[in-house]
C-alpha cells in the first residue's frame, strides 16, 4: 500500500496507528504543525506517523496522545500485528 510519498507503511499496525493520529487530529480541527507543536515534535515526523512510516516509541505515543488529548490506550488498541 503505497502512500502519497511513494514510500509504503511499515506494516499495517504503523498505518493504522497513523490513520488514528489523523483521524483525532482532524476531528479536532488541528494541522500537522498543530499537533506537533503540542507534541513538542517536528510536523515532518508527524506526517511520518501518519502516513505509517515511524516505528514510534512508546515515549512518542504519550506525547501524541497527549497533545490530541486523548488516552494512549485509544491509539494503540487492538491493532494488528506487526508482521
Amino acid at each position: 500500500m503505497p502512500s502519497v510519498q511513494g514510500k509504503a507503511p511499515l506494516s499495517s499496525a504503523t498505518a493504522e496507528f497513523g490513520a488514528r493520529v489523523r483521524a483525532f487530529r482532524t476531528e479536532q480541527g488541528l494541522s500537522q504543525e498543530g499537533l506537533a507543536e503540542r507534541c513538542d515534535l517536528h510536523w515532518t515526523y508527524i506526517g511520518q506517523v501518519e502516513r505509517g512510516q515511524r516505528n514510534i516509541s512508546l515515549h512518542n505515543i504519550i506525547k501524541i496522545a497527549e497533545g490530541l488529548g486523548v488516552d494512549p490506550g485509544e491509539l494503540v488498541r487492538m491493532l494488528p500485528a506487526a508482521h
